[in-house]
């Protein structure tokens, strides 16, 4: 697969912005493996090679297990997700498929028993972050590093 365009070239200020963008995440206070375990399972969901080789890291280094990793696409079928990873991954998955239906409120209760509001405030600023790196990381083919 070729890269199709540079998005970083092509539109500096705007790749630039969402690198503060991830800073600002990652300082918000929210524990780092539960950004980090999101944030994968968008990039599995959405299909982004660049951003799973560098969240994948960036999650073992945050101290997620490799077996949590190895597991992740099927969290439901495991007991090794605790109850905050779990409303974590399924609101990164809602989001993520947000297209299908929106935000139900069983989706908002769910993430709430495990979440303040501002948690879920950051933790969807989180989710929004990876779903746009996504979508132009994909759009471009830009390749693994």
């Amino acid at each position: 697969m070729e890269k199709r365009f540079d998005p970083k070239a092509l539109a500096p200020e705007i790749f630039d912005a969402q690198i503060k963008l991830g800073m600002a995440v990652k300082t918000s206070g929210l524990d780092l493996a539960l950004i980090e375990l999101a944030q994968v399972r968008a990039s599995q969901i959405n299909g982004c090679a660049y951003c799973l080789i560098l969240h994948l890291a960036n999650a073992r280094k945050a101290g997620v297990s490799q077996r949590k990793l190895d597991l992740l696409a099927a969290w439901r079928d495991t007991p090794d997700f605790d109850a905050r990873e779990r409303a974590a991954i399924a609101w990164s998955e809602t989001l993520t498929h947000i297209s299908h239906g929106g935000v139900p409120d069983e989706a908002y209760k769910a993430v709430r028993e495990a979440f303040n509001e501002t948690e879920i405030a950051q933790l969807s600023f989180a989710i929004g972050l990876i779903n746009a790196w996504n979508r132009v990381m994909v759009a471009a083919q830009v390749p693994p590093p």
